[in-house]
C-alpha cells in the first residue's frame, strides 16, 4: 500500500494525503468497534486528514469543523452526495432526497418543503399529540428495554402521522422489519445478494416497502389528508411541479427511514443520560409540569431544559455518525489534494468531541448549550447532528417536535433508573444503537 493517496501536479502548493499503512478492512472494523479511539489514534498519527483503501473505495477522513465546512458548504461544487451515499444505501433508498444533487436536488427539495412548513408541522402535531398521550399511558413498567419501546412508539407515530394508516399488528411488524433490514444493509461487507446476508435482506426489504406504498398511493392521491404520504401526493412547487408516483414512493421510503431511526436513537440517548444523571431527569420533569398534559406546537420552543438534554445527547451520539461525499473532480480540503473519485468523509461523531471546541468533551454537560456558554457556537460546524449545507436534514423540526412530545409524556408519567455504574454498550456497525437495548427500571408516578 502506498503511503500517500496521490500527488498533485508539479508546482502545486497542495499536500498529498497520508495513507494508513494497515489493511483497509481492519481499519473499518476498528472504526466501527470504537470510533472515538480510532479518531484519536489517527489524529495523533496523521493529523486531521488521512486516507485508507477499503472495500474497493479510496476514502479520506477529514476531521474538524473547518474541513466539514469546506466539504458540506461545497462552494466550488466539487463534492456530490449521491455517488457517496449510493455506495452505502443506494439500492435500498434509491432517489431519496439525500441521494440527489445540484439542480435535481434543489427541485425535489423545493417540492418537499411543502411537507415541512410551520402550518403543516402544526397539523402533524395535532395528529401526533393525542396519539402519543394515549400510547404513553400504556408504557410498560418494571424491567423495560427502553430502545425497543421507544422504537415501537416512533413506528406508531410514523404510521399515524406519515402514513395516515391503521395497520394490523402483523403488518406493522412486517413493515418495521423491512425498514430495519434496509438500514442495516448499507454497511454489509458482502455487497452481493447472498441469501440470508444483510445485502440480500436489504433488497428484499426495499421490495416490500415499494409494494406497500404503491398499493396505497391511489387512495392517497384521491383524498387530501393531514399525513405526510398524502401531503407528498398533493405537494406542488410555486411553479406548479408535482411528484410522480415513483417520486412519492422513493421519498416516503427515505423519509420514513430517516425519521423512524434517528428519533429512536436520540430518545434512547436522552433516556440513558437522564437515568445516569437523575438531577437532569428531575429538572426536565419539573419543567414538563409547567406545561399541560397536552402540548401545543407553540409550547415546544419554551421547553429549554429538555432542549438542552436533547442537544447534548445529539452531540455525544449523533444518529448519523458521518457524512460521506464523493469528489467529482480534482479538488482540495484543508490544503490537501483530493483526486477525483475519492470518497471524503466528515466524521461528525468524533468532531462533536473536539477538545478545542468543547470543554471536557466526553462529559454529559447540557449547560454547554446554554446562552452564557454556547460552546456549539464556536464554529458553524461545531454541532451538526442534522448535517449541513444544502443537504441539511429537511425533517429536523419534525424530529425535534416528535422527540420533545414523547419525552414530555414520559417525564410526566414515569421515572426510570439504571444500576449504579451502568454504561450503555454501543453497537456502531450501522447507525449507533445500544447492544443491550438499554435495560431500565420504570416506575409509574402516582
Amino acid at each position: 500500500m502506498t503511503d500517500i493517496l496521490a500527488r498533485p501536479e508539479a508546482g502545486s502548493e497542495l499536500r498529498p494525503i497520508p495513507m494508513s499503512d494497515r489493511n483497509g478492512v481492519l481499519e473499518v472494523l476498528s472504526m466501527r468497534r470504537d470510533p472515538f479511539k480510532f479518531a484519536d489514534e489517527k489524529l495523533v498519527r496523521y493529523g486531521n486528514v488521512m486516507g485508507l483503501n477499503a472495500l474497493g473505495v479510496r476514502m479520506v477522513t477529514a476531521a474538524g469543523p473547518a474541513a466539514a465546512s469546506e466539504i458540506l458548504m461545497n462552494k466550488e461544487k466539487a463534492f456530490a452526495n449521491a455517488p457517496a451515499w449510493s455506495y452505502f444505501i443506494g439500492p435500498f433508498f434509491n432517489r431519496g432526497v439525500m441521494l440527489l444533487d445540484f439542480d435535481e436536488h434543489r427541485h425535489h427539495r423545493h417540492i418537499l418543503q411543502a411537507a415541512f412548513t410551520p402550518k403543516v408541522l402544526k397539523g402533524y402535531m395535532d395528529e401526533m399529540q393525542p396519539m402519543i398521550a394515549d400510547r404513553m399511558q400504556r408504557f410498560p413498567t418494571g424491567d423495560v428495554r427502553m430502545f425497543t419501546e421507544l422504537k415501537q412508539i416512533t413506528l406508531d407515530v410514523a404510521l399515524e402521522v406519515f402514513l395516515g394508516l391503521e395497520l394490523p399488528e402483523a403488518e406493522a411488524d412486517r413493515i418495521n422489519k423491512a425498514f430495519i433490514d434496509t438500514v442495516r444493509a448499507g454497511v454489509a461487507f458482502v455487497r452481493k445478494p447472498v441469501p440470508g446476508g444483510r445485502w440480500w435482506k436489504g433488497l428484499r426489504g426495499r421490495k416490500i416497502l415499494e409494494e406497500f406504498f404503491y398499493e396505497h398511493i391511489a387512495d392517497k392521491r384521491a383524498t387530501a389528508t393531514p399525513d405526510l404520504f398524502s401531503v407528498l401526493c398533493h405537494a406542488e412547487s410555486d411553479d406548479g411541479h408535482t411528484f410522480t408516483d415513483e417520486d412519492v414512493v422513493n421519498h416516503m421510503i427515505f423519509v420514513l427511514m430517516a425519521a423512524h431511526d434517528t428519533s429512536t436513537i436520540t430518545m434512547t440517548q436522552m433516556a440513558y443520560h437522564m437515568a445516569t444523571h437523575p438531577e437532569w431527569q428531575q429538572r426536565a420533569r419539573e419543567q414538563a409540569f409547567e406545561f399541560g398534559e397536552s402540548l401545543t406546537y407553540e409550547d415546544l420552543g419554551s421547553m429549554d431544559v429538555i432542549d438542552l438534554v436533547m442537544r447534548e445527547s445529539l452531540r455525544l451520539c449523533p444518529p448519523v455518525p458521518a457524512q460521506p461525499r464523493m469528489a467529482i473532480r480534482d479538488t482540495q480540503v484543508q490544503g490537501f489534494f483530493i483526486p477525483k473519485d475519492t470518497m471524503v468523509v466528515v466524521p461528525q461523531m468524533s468532531n462533536h468531541r473536539d477538545p478545542e471546541i468543547y470543554s471536557h468533551p466526553n462529559m454529559f454537560d447540557p449547560e454547554r448549550f446554554s446562552a452564557d456558554r454556547a460552546e456549539d457556537k464556536a464554529h458553524r460546524m461545531a454541532w451538526m447532528p442534522f448535517g449541513g449545507g444544502v443537504h441539511k436534514c429537511i425533517g429536523l423540526y419534525f424530529g425535534q417536535m416528535e422527540i420533545k412530545t414523547i419525552m414530555h409524556h414520559l417525564l410526566r408519567n414515569y421515572e426510570w433508573t439504571v444500576p449504579a455504574g451502568y454504561e450503555m454498550p454501543m453497537d456502531y456497525s450501522a447507525l449507533p444503537v445500544p447492544k443491550d437495548k438499554l435495560p431500565v427500571q420504570v416506575r409509574r408516578r402516582s
